[in-house]
């Protein structure tokens, strides 16, 4: 659970440095529906790679595509049979395509897309269709039966019936992922990541039946694999070559056996094999082989993630979901990384946390900023702006750690919010807005730079302690330590120190950002009368409350009314610090300790809820913005150029593809399930 998700832009983050954008002239901007914005991102310095190195990101992209139907079914049990029957409606329509009918369908299906299945990628909601119930059976009438892929003794009927409460049903599969730990998270999910009738219970009774509490090097049970009941019994249906999802696997390992064939060097060479060994076995113990050569290899200049990583779509924060990250080293601008991880020992022995959970020795915590070339899976269309992995907090302890920051990516997102009247609404006076303007961008690169390098490689478990105890709080409280570290540590004169920050008052523009996002302004992406449900948006909500409490005696911040509308201010940066550290050291204390009731308590207490009224204000002023609360990305084409032999001779990326014409295309060229 490593991973940095970007805040709503505000428009000061335009502060980039003139040669940060390769062509002033890129269109970021590629289509806007419902409540999401879909951009492109450049990639900077890809013509200049070697034909070696555009090879091998070329046959990475391959592999990163090959997995989508992973995700997809991973997101929901139904998604895969939904799909190919929206797609079929809506390339085959032959009615008017302005009708409100279809345009909401249009609308239905863009949401889909980018959902990578029927759920809200943030919200875990089920989306709610504006089209009618008798305009989608109108539709499925028309479709020949030989494109529905029917299952045995099923009929097109029956296939329609069940679509049609798939969509139209509210109370059918109605959330992906529960997060309300008063009830039975896993019954209550209705993702894929688990069969018919499996509790709670079940899933934590056969797993703490697997682990061994003496073990100094933990599998991580359930990362590849969906559990079931067969006749009463519990069991695994492991992600591997012939087993769940063979076909799709079949291609991942296809691509990175060509990308194996032009890999930069041995290291790299042999974590790719230990990677395809895994994905051929579904061997845990093979992962973290490779996750510990991958964390190693620091000099490679092409990397990637590929697998089954990230568990924010488990309810109990165990089964990874499919994704992919490809992406080559930013060297300008990864001397700011380089700097801080190469001073990991002194942040980690000065961190404010209780000794006895510091890590004497830090091991293995490289940095760099890269340019993404390519998303998928999980990762793909929404992305995240930092990583940092492996997550096994034993390698991380023993190995060490390799984190990154998609400059790229955070670039993009700053260059499509140009004006987009955010601070003008929001901040509370202009000297803050000029702040923001001047210091937000490079403060909040490095907030994501020592979030992914320094906060999630930081501290220690105490012995005994299961990696999974806080159970489904565990993101959250994750995600808050990182976030937490980072913010206690912007301020320090270190950062002049190693050079990598050069006004001590800079902080101060993110301790602002920060706290006006937990407190208001992520508001903006959940429905009136929702609690806050997805892990970042707790994360933040939970520092942001907890300091205004904690601080409320001293006005360290307030919340203050003018001309009827709420703002943020802060009245004292330094005691804020000093808030920050303490919460930082009693989450840490909560994971060292594995107290799983504490963890409950804050996230219950300051996570959670909304005020209607608060709420109600954010959303009415955001709406006369007209700013989407979230966006996501296209990815370029990669096109081989041939000669007459039909070698490869060189990789152009194409970035004029439509969203539609991306996700049919996908569709088309990479249904592997």
């Amino acid at each position: 659970m490593k991973k940095i998700l970007p805040t709503i832009a505000l428009s000061s983050m335009l502060a980039i440095q003139a040669n940060a954008v390769e062509n002033p002239d890129f269109n970021y901007h590629v289509d806007n529906f419902a409540d999401i914005e879909v951009l492109r991102y450049e990639v900077p310095g890809f013509k200049s790679l070697s034909l070696q190195q555009k090879l091998m990101l070329y046959y990475l992209s391959q592999a990163a595509q090959a997995g989508r139907d992973i995700t997809w079914d991973q997101n929901g049990r139904y998604n895969l049979r939904l799909r190919p029957v929206l797609e079929y409606i809506y390339v085959n329509y032959d009615g008017n395509r302005d009708s409100n009918d279809f345009k909401a369908f249009e609308k239905y299906l863009k949401q889909v897309w980018f959902g990578n299945g029927i759920y809200h990628h943030y919200s875990n909601d089920k989306f709610t269709p504006e089209f009618s119930e008798s305009f989608f059976n109108s539709e499925f009438a028309k479709i020949p039966e030989s494109s529905l892929n029917l299952k045995d003794g099923e009929s097109a009927a029956d296939l329609q019936t069940l679509l049609a409460k798939v969509i139209f049903d509210p109370t059918f599969v109605p959330k992906k992922v529960s997060q309300d730990s008063s009830q039975d998270v896993v019954v209550n999910s209705s993702g894929n990541l688990y069969g018919e009738g499996v509790t709670q219970k079940d899933v934590e009774d056969y797993f703490n039946a697997l682990k061994d509490p003496n073990d100094a090097t933990p599998i991580s049970y359930g990362l590849n694999s969906r559990v079931v009941k067969n006749n009463g019994k519990v069991e695994e249906e492991v992600y591997h070559l012939n087993g769940l999802y063979g076909p799709a696997i079949s291609k991942i390992i296809y691509w990175l056996d060509m990308a194996k064939s032009v890999a930069e060097n041995d290291a790299q060479r042999e974590y790719i094999t230990k990677l395809i060994d895994f994905y051929i076995t579904g061997d845990l113990r093979l992962f973290d082989e490779y996750s510990i050569l991958w964390a190693e290899d620091t000099k490679s200049d092409i990397d990637f993630v590929n697998g089954f990583i990230e568990s924010y779509n488990d309810p109990l924060g165990m089964t990874g979901s499919w994704e992919s990250y490809v992406n080559f080293k930013n060297r300008e601008a990864s001397a700011r990384t380089e700097a801080i991880s190469s001073n990991a020992q002194w942040f980690e022995d000065n961190s404010p946390i209780n000794p006895v959970y510091r890590k004497p020795e830090v091991k293995g915590v490289s940095a760099k900023v890269i340019t993404a070339s390519f998303l998928g899976g999980d990762a793909f269309p929404a992305t995240a702006i930092g990583i940092n992995l492996p997550n096994a907090n034993w390698i991380r302890a023993a190995h060490g750690s390799k984190s990154v920051t998609l400059e790229n990516i955070t670039e993009a997102y700053a260059m499509a919010s140009k004006d987009n009247g955010f601070n003008e609404e929001f901040v509370i006076d202009k000297a803050t807005s000029d702040m923001l303007d001047e210091w937000l961008y490079i403060t909040d690169m490095l907030h994501t730079d020592l979030h992914e390098c320094l906060g999630h490689a930081s501290g220690r478990l105490a012995p005994g302690v299961d990696q999974d105890a806080l159970k489904e709080h565990g993101s959250t409280l994750e995600e808050a330590r990182a976030d937490l570290f980072a913010l206690y540590y912007l301020p320090d004169a270190k950062l002049q120190e190693i050079g990598v920050l050069s006004n001590p008052e800079a902080y101060k523009a993110e301790y602002y950002k920060y706290m006006l996002n937990g407190l208001m302004t992520q508001l903006n992406r959940i429905e009136p009368g929702k609690d806050v449900e997805e892990a970042h948006m707790r994360n933040r909500q939970l520092i942001a409350k907890w300091v205004l409490e904690k601080g409320k005696k001293d006005k360290v911040m307030e919340l203050v009314k003018r001309n009827g509308k709420t703002y943020l201010k802060i009245n004292d940066y330094k005691k804020m610090r000093s808030l920050i550290g303490q919460l930082l050291a009693e989450i840490q204390r909560i994971k060292s300790e594995g107290d799983y009731k504490a963890g409950n308590e804050l996230v219950q207490k300051y996570a959670v809820k909304v005020d209607p009224k608060l709420h109600k204000e954010v959303l009415e002023r955001y709406a006369g913005l007209n700013i989407p609360p979230y966006r996501g990305f296209l990815n370029p084409v990669y096109n081989p150029v041939k000669n007459d032999k039909g070698e490869i001779i060189d990789v152009t990326l194409d970035f004029t593809e439509t969203y539609p014409e991306q996700m049919l295309r996908l569709s088309r060229d990479h249904s592997n399930l």
